[in-house]
């Protein structure tokens, strides 16, 4: 068997290899992105005790989230979106923003925007900003869903890409996340106070500071931090919105 028919035998398998490849990954797209699509849904869901499966996601979505909203870094109102419907702004749905692109828009001085969800259930309405952060192996991220008083946390989600099983990794499972439960972003003065992550625990703080805080994952320091500054920087974002709306 010659050189050259083996090196044409290669290149046309490898051309089989590669056309087989791309046709899958054109047909599978659609269905990755709705996957993604339901899970996102899911998380949002979660964040204020709705239990959903993906395939109820859809659904459950449209029933209960009212309004998606995008703001500006400065807290103004870019647009406005009911049951998935434009009412004014920008024609990009909030819930197709990045938050993780939107951040770094940000960080290098561009203008980005941010959504917000505005949930109703059994009539109480929650409103829910999405999280997004570095740990110590790669991104984090999550919901945090405020009650209608816009200060008190009805619950959290946090996901993460490579954190330590048994210790950074800890930070999506129920025991870390209800921690948050019932925990303030505003002290009594009317300070704003995102919530602080902490080592050795909330029962060595007086009881002011208590309300403002959670433990830390033991053996997880380093993912402590990463949760701690996400929430001290993306809820920074959401002040002055969450500002103006209380006065109203």
């Amino acid at each position: 068997m010659s050189n050259k028919y083996i090196f044409t035998y290669a290149t046309i398998m490898i051309v089989i290899v590669a056309a087989l490849l791309s046709t899958a990954a054109t047909v599978l797209k659609p269905f990755q992105e709705a996957n993604a699509r339901a899970a996102k849904m899911v998380e949002i869901l979660k964040s204020f005790g709705v239990e959903s499966s993906r395939e109820q996601a859809d659904e459950l979505f449209n029933r209960y989230i009212v309004e998606e909203i995008a703001i500006s870094s400065g807290g103004e109102v870019m647009s406005l979106y009911q049951k998935g419907k434009k009412v004014r702004g920008g024609d990009t749905r909030p819930f197709e923003l990045d938050m993780k692109k939107e951040l770094k828009k940000q960080l290098a001085g561009e203008p980005a925007t941010f959504p917000l969800y505005k949930a109703q259930k059994e009539g109480k309405i929650f409103y829910v900003i999405p999280l997004y952060g570095k740990g110590l192996w790669g991104p984090i991220w999550g919901y945090i869903a405020l009650k209608d008083d816009l200060k008190t946390v009805s619950g959290v989600t946090f996901g993460h890409k490579g954190e330590t099983p048994g210790l950074g990794a800890e930070i999506e499972k129920l025991p870390f996340q209800e921690q948050f439960k019932n925990k303030v972003i505003w002290d009594a003065k009317g300070n704003f106070t995102p919530i602080d992550v902490v080592k050795g625990g909330v029962n060595n703080l007086a009881a002011g500071q208590q309300l403002h805080s959670v433990d830390g994952i033991s053996g997880g320091t380093l993912t402590s931090n990463g949760v701690d500054a996400m929430l001290d920087n993306v809820l920074r974002i959401y002040k002055n919105y969450i500002v103006a709306l209380r006065k109203k």
